[in-house]
């Protein structure tokens, strides 16, 4: 059985981007690239699985992008109407040695259980809230 991850992202705002923040609910973390259309796309179809999870399920957004993009960022949270915290990632994230290891083609998606384990994950191309839900049932 894989540990749980320890993971904490410098948040836009005061609401936590970290492990201790999703521990006991299951999670989704979207890692995104602000010029990326798929990005964008996967983060409106989380944004209507928050509206309708409320805090059931915990979700966050890590920008792949360099600290001096802080406002593009912060543009990008609320042009999108991002209801859940979003947080720039750090540089081991960026260079591909965090903890989730390498992101090489966004949106990454990464699902998390109740105790904070990777229970499945999908690099690249936009996943369909239908299949985050299958990935979310009996978590």
């Amino acid at each position: 059985m894989r540990a749980p991850v320890d993971f904490s992202y410098d948040s836009l705002d005061e609401r936590p981007v970290s492990s201790q923040a999703a521990r006991g609910r299951p999670a989704v973390l979207v890692f995104v690239q602000v010029g990326s259309i798929a990005s964008q796309a996967q983060v409106n179809f989380l944004v209507a699985m928050a509206r309708n999870d409320g805090d059931r399920v915990a979700y966050f957004a890590v920008a792949l992008e360099p600290r001096e993009h802080r406002e593009l960022v912060e543009l990008y949270a609320r042009t999108l109407h991002i209801p859940f915290p979003v947080a720039l990632a750090d540089a081991a994230t960026l260079r591909g040695t965090g903890v989730f290891g390498p992101l090489e083609t966004m949106p990454a998606v990464i699902v998390l259980d109740r105790s904070g384990r990777v229970s499945w994950r999908s690099d690249g191309g936009v996943v369909p809230s239908t299949e985050l839900r299958a990935r979310l049932r009996g978590l």
